[in-house]
């Protein structure tokens, strides 16, 4: 018993200097160079491919959600997103380009599954090299190292655009929005997929909200999050889009992710002993922001937002709606 207090307050320094080094160390967004800086170090040391596998984005696990494997639950979104975006009905040789390919693991499926044409795109050279170690070269599949604010692809390009879990490291979601409708040609389909925050416009952020979305920000080099609604605005005023821009809340289906990202480095500890004490630091280092994640889009403070649209195919109403934006804009 005369050891138990001089133990736990041991133990209550400890827990107090690791939580301010965790707050004093995060990432936060200072330029895409800070969001290269981070995926080229994760790629580099292969911890987060030993745990997420080829798809560097959440899972799917049904509605209502159902037990699943890890890595199964995030090659079943693949389909579900391809299925909810009615790409499942183009034909084989359809061109596609992946915004924010990560180490091309959605790429490959799109490629092998429903033979599309893929070309994947990432800010960070590290992503599109390991995306091209794993490409096998009977695979249509290319990846290429581009900037999702300044795409090198001239005007409707491609036949679909895809992209999963990019927008939070997006500074400028209203360029973002137009770069994505640009390369898409006339009667082409834009999929996207994107962990968003809750419209504060509706209901502001609370008391606790705020340092927690602060967190979520700081802690993996993200600008700002984007709500379902406001994104849905901003490819809206794009002046691209056919109709109106179709969304979708997938929240409950992606749930499960957070606490089986933690449940893979319980079970499967050969990962962080793999990689030594710096591969377990960084690891456990994750796992307050992974908990901090579960807790926002639990609580309703962020929610995972689908986002399909059209590109208006009527060359003569864009030209029109582009030139009463420009003049609106000199105004």
């Amino acid at each position: 018993m005369n050891f138990f207090f001089p133990l736990l307050g041991l133990l209550l320094g400890l827990f107090a200097i690791a939580i301010l080094l965790y707050l004093v160390t995060g990432r936060r967004y200072q330029s895409s160079e800070s969001v290269v800086n981070s995926y080229d170090q994760w790629t580099e040391d292969g911890i987060l491919e030993f745990y997420w596998g080829e798809h560097i984005h959440l899972g799917h696990y049904g509605s209502p959600p159902q037990p699943k494997d890890f890595l199964a639950a995030k090659s079943d979104f693949v389909h579900e997103m391809v299925r909810w975006g009615g790409l499942d009905k183009l034909p084989p040789g359809t061109t596609v380009l992946d915004v924010g390919c990560g180490i091309g693991g959605s790429s490959r499926i799109l490629a092998r599954d429903y033979g599309f044409a893929v070309t994947g795109i990432s800010i960070s050279p590290q992503q599109i090299k390991r995306a091209q170690e794993l490409t096998p070269k009977d695979l249509d599949a290319t990846f290429l190292v581009d900037d999702a604010m300044a795409m090198s692809f001239p005007d409707a390009n491609f036949d679909v655009v895809w992209s999963i879990e990019v927008g939070p490291h997006i500074p400028d979601k209203a360029l973002f929005a137009k770069e994505l409708m640009r390369v898409l040609k006339p009667g082409g389909i834009l999929v996207v997929a994107d962990w968003n925050q809750r419209d504060d416009r509706r209901k502001p952020l609370n008391f606790w909200e705020r340092p927690v979305m602060r967190q979520l920000l700081d802690q993996w080099s993200h600008p700002a999050f984007s709500s379902i609604e406001g994104f849905a605005e901003r490819l809206q005023e794009t002046g691209l889009v056919e109709g109106s821009v179709a969304t979708a809340d997938w929240t409950e289906e992606t749930l499960p992710s957070w606490l089986d990202t933690i449940w893979q480095g319980i079970v499967r500890p050969q990962g962080w002993l793999q990689f030594g004490l710096s591969g377990f630091i960084k690891s456990v280092r994750e796992v307050p922001t992974i908990l901090l994640m579960r807790l926002a889009f639990g609580s309703g403070l962020c929610r995972f937002g689908m986002f399909r649209a059209i590109r208006a195919n009527s060359p003569a109403n864009l030209t029109e709606t582009v030139s009463t934006q420009a003049v609106a804009t000199e105004r």
